[in-house]
């Protein structure tokens, strides 16, 4: 166990995943900065293809960018030392402080921790130095006792930073007193010592029928509940963002809506979030009747996600209605996709060539080192100033069919556009003149991401026993 630092930290860890720790931690991260206190997010080692840029031009995860927002403090790698990005079921890369690590990606994955874990000391320790409070999400959950003796994301983080740890159970679900009691007995007695409390996230109805679970769940653990959070409707990005087979309300309807790929290896996708009820994520062709735009994001493993297209048949539904006049986007590799072919060279990916969908006139090349940088540019068709980030291998140059809007970052060819611009859809203007293109309606909009961390902060505070919180630092 780590020394006492000079900072407190507080930790946020689930009984599984998915049972909002990004949510809980970015509202924690906002609420304590409300009440004036230096506060930094930190999670240790991130599994997501939802990735962002640093203003330093570094990768992390999209979720810890997010939490930093809500801190109003400027995002750091230090924040999200070790990215995992999933390329296979059984094969992750890993980008170490912000960079790709071609030697530990080849490792095993037993055989990490000795490289990672110095790392993630020094990040942590140098975070609770700096600032009054850290506050520190897990990963998955702590009683994964198969990865114990990996672990440096969960219960080792929580005993170096001897954090308080506040364990989340997703309710709505089901089953979370079985969860939390589950949970407990998976720790080990140093382990437990540091648990606070449970939270109940995700609640709908009436609280008092939850009575007398919470005390029968204490008698059992010594581990009172400290909060019961209701489910809140207020959308942020997180680090997995739309899961597969969700569909829109405009789409259930019988609506128009705009149809986006969804690709095996998609990365990025929460910047799609703006589209809101207007969005269906489609696995077939089946599911494009009615589509009035079609968006194919970004994906780890661009030529497999390729091959994919074409074994659903999607690629020629897409281009079919692409030659409709229907208005296709792609992003990052999406738009590689949309071009004539994709070269890889280097072995990036698998290696060799692979066609594209024809619909741009370009043509790709992926190189071994990695774009990732925030970018400005001015759109030409709009005069709109937009702002997003770049995280792309390939290299791009158009042919004479293709009209380069912007060099190396924006490509059209009649209804067809391709960028390496992540976020464009996060601009209200260029949405909206996006799905003029389309002819739907703007959707009604959304606040900004500050108002939704303040609404967000405002009702865990309230939900939460906050006196045990202040405690806990």
């Amino acid at each position: 166990m780590g020394s006492a630092a000079p900072g407190r930290a507080i930790m946020i860890q689930g009984c599984t995943s998915s049972a909002g720790k990004s949510y809980l931690t970015a509202a924690l991260c906002r609420a304590l900065m409300n009440a004036g206190v230096r506060v930094v997010p930190f999670k240790a080692q991130n599994m997501s293809n939802n990735a962002g840029v640093t203003p330093d031009g570094l990768e992390m995860g999209r979720a810890q960018l997010v939490q930093a927002r809500a801190a109003r403090v400027t995002p750091d790698v230090r924040m999200n030392p070790v990215l995992l990005k999933p390329e296979a079921d059984t094969r992750s890369q890993v980008v170490l402080l912000g960079r790709v690590d071609r030697e530990i990606t080849e490792l095993p994955w037993r055989e990490r921790k000795a490289h990672l874990w110095p790392h993630v000391q020094a990040s942590l320790h140098s975070l609770l130095a700096e600032y009054d409070v850290v506050v520190i999400e897990g990963a998955g959950s702590p009683a994964e006792v198969n990865l114990r003796g990996s672990d440096i994301v969960n219960m080792r983080v929580a005993l170096e930073a001897q954090a308080g740890v506040l364990l989340a159970a997703d309710i709505d679900r089901g089953g979370a007193f079985a969860h939390l009691l589950g949970t407990w007995h998976c720790l080990e007695p140093q382990e437990r010592a540091r648990l606070r409390g449970f939270v109940l996230n995700r609640f709908r109805g009436d609280a008092s029928l939850l009575a007398p679970a919470p005390a029968w769940l204490e008698a059992q653990t010594g581990v009172p509940t400290v909060g019961v959070v209701p489910l809140l409707d207020v959308p942020l990005p997180e680090e997995d963002g739309v899961g597969p087979g969700t569909h829109s309300r405009a789409a259930q309807q019988g609506g128009g809506f705009v149809a986006i790929a969804r690709l095996p290896r998609v990365s990025n996708l929460d910047e799609f979030a703006p589209l809101g009820d207007l969005a269906r994520w489609v696995t077939s062709p089946s599911e494009l009747a009615g589509a009035r735009a079609v968006v194919l994001p970004g994906s780890k493993s661009t030529a497999a996600d390729l091959n994919w297209l074409r074994a659903t048949g999607l690629a020629g539904a897409v281009t079919r209605l692409a030659n409709a006049g229907v208005p296709v986007l792609g992003v990052c590799g999406g738009l590689q996709m949309l071009g004539m072919a994709i070269r890889d060279p280097h072995g990036v990916e698998s290696g060799g060539d692979v066609a594209g969908l024809g619909l741009l006139d370009l043509h790709t090349e992926l190189a071994p080192d990695k774009t990732t940088v925030q970018t400005t540019f001015t759109d030409p068709e709009s005069g709109f100033t937009l702002t997003g980030y770049e995280i792309h291998h390939g290299q791009t140059r158009a042919g004479p069919g293709a009209r380069t809007l912007v060099p190396g970052l924006l490509w059209q060819q009649g209804n067809v556009r391709g960028t390496y611009l992540h976020g464009l859809l996060e601009h209200p203007a260029y949405l909206e003149r996006f799905l003029t293109w389309a002819g739907l309606p703007a959707p009604p909009g959304l606040d900004s991401l500050d108002a939704r961390l303040d609404a967000i902060a405002a009702q865990v505070r309230a939900n939460l026993d906050w006196p045990v919180i202040e405690a806990m630092l």
